[in-house]
């Protein structure tokens, strides 16, 4: 885990990071200051379950192209999953709250993740364990919002007024974040052999 102190108020944003861009630095930024952040760690994954694994590039030169792309302190990079090695976020989250209970977790994804939330692995146990912060990424908001997962979660939306308290709030609550305006993806920056265009 990266270096931490019991207290601090700790994003964080899950992926393959095949690429990393500019967008996943957007994203923590914008999360940082909305959420009243100390950091945002970025765990990247051995691998995404539900992807085809096929085109991903070696976990160590994701995390160092992560690195030299976070640019900021408060920004952390972490290969926490395949130290421990869980394949699923639910188990990831069960183990940072058992070994790091006194920080205050909040789980951040875009919109287009809250779409298909409810195919994720035990996705009713990770709302259960630690609020999410919804980043919006048009056009995807009106089908992440009425997604099985989201209209399962409804009751437990907070105002988005209130997003710089959700890390001290008890699980389930959820905001959804409006504001950021910004269209990349990890699979638009990669060529049709699999590597990164930015290369």
């Amino acid at each position: 885990m990266p270096p931490h102190s019991d207290g601090m108020r700790i994003g964080l944003l899950g992926g393959s990071f095949n690429p990393p861009h500019q967008a996943h630095r957007a994203i923590s930024l914008f999360a940082l200051k909305r959420l009243q952040l100390d950091r945002v760690w970025w765990l990247v994954t051995p691998g995404n379950p539900l992807k085809d694994n096929d085109s991903l590039h070696a976990l160590a030169e994701r995390a160092a192209a992560a690195q030299k792309m976070a640019a900021d302190p408060r920004i952390e990079i972490s290969c926490l999953e395949a130290v421990i090695g869980t394949r699923y976020t639910a188990d990831t989250i069960n183990y940072l709250r058992r070994r790091a209970s006194r920080l205050r977790f909040v789980w951040i994804m875009g919109a287009d993740n809250l779409a298909q939330f409810h195919r994720w692995q035990n996705w009713q146990r990770i709302a259960a364990q630690v609020p999410m912060a919804i980043i919006d990424r048009p056009p995807q908001s009106f089908r992440a919002l009425t997604a099985p997962a989201a209209r399962a979660l409804a009751r437990y939306r907070i105002p988005e007024n209130e997003a710089g308290r959700l890390a001290d709030r008890h699980a389930p609550a959820w905001v959804f974040l409006t504001g950021l305006k910004l269209n990349l993806s990890s699979t638009g920056l990669r060529n049709p052999d699999g590597s990164w265009k930015s290369e």
